[in-house]
């Protein structure tokens, strides 16, 4: 089976810089997946993408360098097990709060005896290789989205789910729930503890720490906390910041603030 190189990088403590797909296109796909990108997540939940052209771009990333993640719409077996057939190598889940969360969506994305994912492979054969049955167990990563006060609270327990290679923090939702105000950036006392949590606890339980951020700035300053998996603004948001920058130049005005806005 085709190794995950994600899974490698992060047992060899190298950071995983993620890029994120929320437009429908197998071009864009391809695209982002030529530019240096250790994998790409095709967002679900957010993005304006359906199952076909979640293919699509799943088949675009294939002939990349970059290993092909999946951001699901929520904890629902039957898409994550669609997704991996169709070729994911990966799960992102968002809003898991409680342990019993964390391993419903681990054991979706496990054969058994280790899950209850049901067996029908189709592009993971394609992709991962006529031997994908017997590794996938080992090779799919797993991250569980950590949005909630309630995910905070369980973070110990969820982490010490069997499968689950670590937590994902979603900023916005995060900070809605703690401070009222959705922030990717969020320096409110109550944000900035609950980063700290997650990194001490993936650190303590050897588990990956990642997190959207708005920029590779924000998500080099995130490395060097200490988180694991970064993901430096989507392609909406590059593509509205390299638009209004160049209409900016060509003006020849001051470039625009970034907006700190993000999945």
């Amino acid at each position: 089976m085709r190794i995950n190189q994600v899974k490698a990088a992060l047992a060899e403590n190298r950071p995983v810089v993620n890029g994120w797909l929320a437009i429908p296109s197998g071009y864009s796909a391809e695209i982002v997946g030529h530019q240096g990108f250790d994998a790409v997540t095709v967002d679900l939940q957010h993005g304006m993408i359906d199952f076909a052209s979640a293919l699509t771009m799943l088949q675009a990333l294939s002939a990349t360098p970059a290993v092909p993640l999946v951001r699901v719409q929520n904890n629902n077996p039957a898409q994550i097990m669609r997704m991996l057939d169709a070729g994911a190598y990966g799960i992102i889940c968002p809003m898991i709060s409680t342990a019993d969360e964390a391993r419903a969506f681990v054991a979706a994305c496990r054969y058994s005896p280790q899950g209850n994912r049901s067996f029908g492979p189709a592009r993971g054969l394609l992709y991962g290789g006529a031997d994908y049955p017997q590794h996938a167990n080992r090779e799919i990563l797993t991250l569980a989205m950590i949005e909630t006060r309630e995910g905070l609270a369980n973070l110990d327990a969820i982490l010490a789910t069997d499968g689950l290679d670590g937590v994902f923090i979603g900023p916005n939702d995060l900070s809605l729930t703690l401070t009222g105000a959705a922030s990717a950036e969020s320096d409110h006392p109550e944000m900035l503890a609950a980063v700290e949590q997650v990194i001490a606890c993936c650190r303590q339980r050897r588990k990956v720490a990642g997190i959207f951020c708005t920029s590779g700035a924000a998500a080099a300053r995130r490395i060097a906390e200490g988180f694991q998996f970064v993901t430096p603004a989507n392609d909406v948001m590059q593509l509205g910041r390299a638009a209004r920058e160049a209409i900016a130049v060509a003006r020849g005005n001051a470039i625009p603030a970034t907006g700190a806005s993000g999945y």
